[in-house]
């Protein structure tokens, strides 16, 4: 079987070198980084992993930990994950997990007793669950977030959710809607409310009342999205337009409109949020915010594989599709 050894002589290096370049350490010289490889692939070596974890005092695992009844959005950053985590020899464990109650303190305590992973992502709303953080810090396991809103010790990327909720409002604004309908993320999900404060600077903006009956609150589920739709369009005056806070909401939206026979976006205009794969295979295709999810997720990876580093900023795009369109003069 060939060796570390055998790769380190016929690239001319040493083996803490070829041992640097299979751990994807940084810092490694393209020169040498390119005769490693090329010895590699020659002789057909595969690392022993268990020798890896001895040598480096890591598991080479990394636990996904989530709780956000959206799949599209949870399985978009899972995949821009698991492929950085093969690209650095890594593995990517994904493990749901309840807000809330000491059951999520018994999940993590057996994850990390069995497979002793080297870090933790978390998105929303563990990404603020202030015991879970604390339950970790406590552990001295390193975490990373993506859309953490709650300060804490750990590398996080953080979101233009306000500044995408005006970018949503001034679209629908623009096109001539005043009575704009919210669909808004449950409390628990911090991050995603900015979005509804973001909604309120535009109306304020383009001096526009605020009427709360028109902000109506769901799950981040389709069902909600229906329910808190028959509510919005059963006001004494409803909504020319509605933004769900998230794609899923969206869609019961436009569920319900096709049910109670509304044209969208000639009746009623609808936007989601987070591009996931269903708002393009909507009838209209739904206008939405696009998260780079996929990025987003192979950043966080980088983040707890190589040690800190800064983290990146992310730009959300407004994406306009069929959902969406003019006022009707008749409304």
């Amino acid at each position: 079987m060939t060796s570390i050894h055998d790769v380190a002589a016929l690239a001319q290096v040493s083996i803490k070198t070829v041992s640097r370049v299979v751990n994807k350490a940084p810092n490694v010289s393209p020169e040498l980084q390119a005769r490693v490889d090329a010895a590699i692939k020659q002789l057909d070596y595969r690392p022993n992993q268990s020798a890896r974890r001895l040598a480096g005092g890591k598991s080479f695992m990394i636990a996904f930990l989530y709780n956000n009844p959206a799949p599209g959005y949870v399985s978009r950053i899972q995949i821009g994950a698991a492929w950085r985590c093969r690209e650095l020899g890594y593995h990517l464990v994904v493990e749901p997990i309840s807000p809330g109650g000491e059951e999520r303190f018994e999940v993590l305590d057996r994850l990390v007793a069995a497979l002793r992973p080297d870090g933790v992502l978390l998105v929303p709303p563990l990404s603020d669950d202030e015991g879970l953080l604390a339950r970790l810090a406590e552990m001295k396991l390193p975490y990373a977030r993506i859309a953490g809103s709650v300060v804490a010790a750990s590398f996080t990327i953080h979101t233009p959710e306000r500044a995408a909720g005006r970018m949503v409002a001034d679209h629908l604004i623009a096109l001539g809607h005043r009575r704009i309908g919210v669909i808004t993320p449950p409390p628990t999900h911090r991050a995603a409310l900015r979005r509804v404060d973001g909604v309120r600077d535009g109306l304020a903006a383009a001096d526009i009342a605020i009427d709360d009956a028109l902000f109506v609150q769901g799950q981040f589920d389709f069902a909600s999205g229906i329910e808190a739709g028959e509510a919005l369009l059963a006001l004494p005056q409803p909504p020319s337009a509605v933004f769900a806070t998230n794609d899923d909401m969206a869609l019961g939206v436009l569920t319900l409109a096709h049910r109670i026979g509304l044209r969208v976006p000639e009746d009623l205009s609808v936007t989601g949020f987070d591009d996931t794969s269903a708002s393009l295979t909507s009838w209209p295709p739904l206008t939405t915010v696009r998260q780079p999810l996929e990025d987003m997720g192979r950043s966080v990876i980088d983040a707890l594989a190589n040690g800190p580093v800064d983290a990146p900023e992310f730009l959300f795009t407004l994406v306009e599709r069929g959902s969406s369109g003019p006022l009707s003069p008749d409304r």
